[in-house]
């Protein structure tokens, strides 16, 4: 049996447009455009259609047809492409050591102090179960 086609991984204004895609759920251009609207208004219409259907034809946004206006949808879970993501990132960057990642995170200043306390309370609960 082949292999699963692996998606390929999205550039920065893709991962803009899933991101968008996840918070909204299955969406219009229109109701697409409108929410990137409010992050980039110089953002045209027509820009977000070409990057959905390239995103589409690329296979990281399904859309269903049966309606005048197309909806689309992300073609992978939130956590799933985030999850690939990381593991590529941690592969390249960090030499295979999730470790190494949490610690440039930690020691880089890129966590705030209520993001630490929540990481410390996910700690201690996942070191009781």
């Amino acid at each position: 049996m082949p292999a699963p086609k692996r998606l390929p991984k999205p550039t920065p204004a893709e991962l803009g447009l899933l991101r968008t895609l996840w918070a909204l759920g299955p969406s219009t251009v229109k109701q697409v455009h409108e929410a990137q609207q409010r992050e980039r208004p110089d953002l045209g219409y027509a820009n977000v259609l070409r990057l959905m259907q390239i995103m589409h034809g690329k296979g990281l946004l399904k859309r269903d047809e049966s309606q005048r206006s197309h909806v689309y949808a992300a073609a992978q879970p939130q956590g799933s492409l985030q999850g690939r993501l990381l593991d590529d990132l941690i592969h390249k960057a960090f030499a295979g050591s999730g470790k190494d990642l949490v610690l440039a995170a930690l020691r880089g200043g890129r966590v705030s102090d209520a993001e630490r306390e929540e990481i410390q309370r996910f700690l201690e609960d996942t070191r009781d179960a």
